[in-house]
């Protein structure tokens, strides 16, 4: 079986990951390289491993994780179906069954919130993953008079904690924000898409998806 070692190693992942960055860079994006795509790969694992899913569709759902934006190196407009697509030709090229690499492949092309939702249990946990990465650390833009508002609101999340429960049957994404720099309301009209599509994912899951935004449970 194909690992996430093995795709952490494959020298055309690692290029589509520098190329993506480059584009988003120039761009004007946050940040979408190793840092991002490490912690969601390890997220998404955790997500399955904590609700007691098949070590396959863990070690699955780490490689979506890994891969998922590697579409955004052809461009960011519609970077969830093409870099599936891209995703399953490299995982073909390798040589990963073809029922594996056509759930990571359906995964990667539901991620965005503008055109996919949870399709499998794989995908529910990059949703979660993905989604609950908003922090400071992905603002790549070093001055704050430039910032758009997708920078000044990740800049502002000073602490971000992701936790999923298997007693509760939750999964909490705990933030902390500087409402000097952003007001909370601001954080929901840039991402009210991506919590709503992350509730459904959690809904996926059969686990309940909690915001907690200073100390206030939001939803």
């Amino acid at each position: 079986m194909i690992t996430l070692e093995n795709i952490k190693n494959n020298d055309e992942i690692k290029q589509l990951i520098v190329g993506s960055q480059k584009q988003l860079n120039a761009l004007g994006y946050t940040e979408h390289s190793t840092r991002h795509i490490s912690i969601v790969s390890k997220r998404a694992g955790e997500i399955l491993e904590v609700l007691e899913y098949p070590e396959e569709r863990i070690e699955l759902a780490k490689i979506a994780g890994y891969m998922h934006d590697i579409g955004n190196c052809v461009n960011r407009v519609d970077h969830a179906h093409s870099g599936a697509i891209l995703a399953y030709q490299i995982l073909k090229e390798m040589e990963m069954d073809v029922t594996r690499r056509t759930e990571i492949m359906m995964a990667i092309g539901n991620h965005d919130e503008q055109t996919g939702t949870a399709v499998s249990d794989i995908s529910a946990a990059l949703i979660l993953a993905d989604k609950s990465d908003v922090h400071r650390d992905r603002v790549v833009n070093t001055n704050m008079s430039t910032f758009d508002k997708h920078d000044k609101v990740n800049y502002a999340v000073t602490n971000a904690d992701f936790k999923i429960d298997k007693e509760t049957r939750k999964a909490t994404l705990d933030l902390t924000i500087d409402t000097k720099l952003c007001p909370v309301l601001d954080y929901f009209e840039i991402f009210m898409d991506r919590t709503m599509m992350s509730k459904y994912a959690a809904k996926y899951l059969n686990i309940w998806f909690e915001l907690i935004i200073n100390g206030t449970k939001l939803l």
